[in-house]
Formats: C-alpha cells, sequence, structure tokens
C-alpha cells in the first residue's frame, strides 16, 4: 500500500502544483481585463468571466509595446519617458534599479545566468553550483584581485533566493552543462541529474 500511495503522489504532486502555478500566473495576467471600459468586459456582455482573455490581452499589449519601441518615433518616446521617470525623486532609484535588472536578465546581450560554474561554497571544500553573471565594476574593482568574476549562488529548493558573491576566476570551474539543467539539478536539490557530457 505505501508503495502504491507513493507512486500515486509522485504523479499526482508536480501536477497539482503545475496546474496551480499557472493559476496563479493566469489569475495575475487576466487583471490587464480592468484597463478596459466596463462595459468591454465579458461580465457586461456574456455574464461571466472567461478565464485567460486576460493573458491573451497583456501577451498583444508587451507584444505590440515591443513593435512600437523598435520604430524610430516610439524609441524616441521611450528615452523621453526614462528621462521623465529619472527626474522624480524616489521613482528614478527604484525604477532605475529594476531597469538595471530587468535588462540584464532579458536583454540578448546580458550576461546574466550565462554559464553554469562550480564554486567552493559556503566554505573551502564544499561545492556547489552558481551562475556567471558578469564581471565586477566600478570602486569594487581597486580592492579585489584581478581577474574575478560575479557569481549567483542560488538556493535550494527556490533558487530566487541566493547570494551574489565576488571569486577569482581560477577558483571557479565552468560546467559542460545548459543553465536549464542546472536550475533542474538545484530545484530538485540534487535528485535529478543532469546528463552526462556527450550522452
Amino acid at each position: 500500500m505505501k508503495k502504491y500511495f507513493i507512486t500515486g503522489l509522485l504523479i499526482w504532486i508536480p501536477l497539482v502544483i503545475t496546474i496551480w502555478v499557472l493559476k496563479l500566473v493566469v489569475d495575475v495576467l487576466d487583471q490587464s481585463l480592468l484597463l478596459l471600459p466596463a462595459q468591454a468586459q465579458t461580465e457586461s456582455w456574456l455574464g461571466f468571466h472567461v478565464p485567460g482573455l486576460g493573458t491573451i490581452l497583456t501577451l498583444v499589449i508587451v507584444l505590440l509595446t515591443g513593435v512600437f519601441a523598435t520604430n524610430f518615433f516610439g524609441a524616441q518616446l521611450v528615452r523621453l519617458w526614462h528621462r521623465v521617470l529619472h527626474q522624480i525623486p524616489v521613482v528614478n532609484s527604484i525604477y532605475s534599479s529594476v531597469k538595471q535588472i530587468s535588462d540584464t536578465l532579458f536583454s540578448s546581450s546580458g550576461q546574466a545566468f550565462r554559464k553554469a560554474l562550480l564554486v567552493q561554497w559556503p566554505r573551502e571544500g564544499m561545492w556547489t553550483i552558481g551562475f556567471l553573471t558578469g564581471t565586477p565594476g566600478g570602486d569594487v574593482t581597486r580592492h579585489i584581485p584581478a581577474d574575478c568574476v560575479s557569481v549567483y549562488v542560488p538556493t535550494t529548493p527556490n533558487p530566487t533566493g541566493g547570494y551574489f558573491v565576488i571569486v577569482a576566476r581560477k577558483d571557479v570551474v565552468e560546467l559542460d552543462m545548459t543553465v536549464d539543467e542546472a536550475l533542474k539539478y538545484i530545484i530538485s536539490m540534487g535528485v535529478v541529474p543532469p546528463s552526462p557530457p556527450g550522452s
């Protein structure tokens, strides 16, 4: 009985959590329907809410924004918008920080999570997986040895929390695995190892 029960749990737990996360994302994105006039919302002309319409609307808005921002006129407006936000005291610090992070994570020229590394953490002799995020800059470079790298060390099983560390390049080992494989390895707490190189 115990064997059958555990087998059932292993089937249902990932499925239920996946559905729960997807529902949470859809519910959040559906809030974009509130931007529409009350007469245009499905409750007024269908009598009930249609889940997922807000998600589609959000994706369309994001896509159209990207199309608009890539032409000359749109790019000028985006630059003007950035300048305006940079003039507002409190908004400036929040917006600048969030924009730098999002540019690093999502820009094709960014270096975030470009390579999986093996680093000794939290002390020498203990190893964990980290991600190369770039190279140190600013005044930091005057106080550390030459040829260091910036590394993000995620926590397990939630990789969104972690530590930013600066490590000498000679003290990190580049791994022959993709970032996705490394993340799965971390989230599974080492239970799901990546495929051997060349397999």
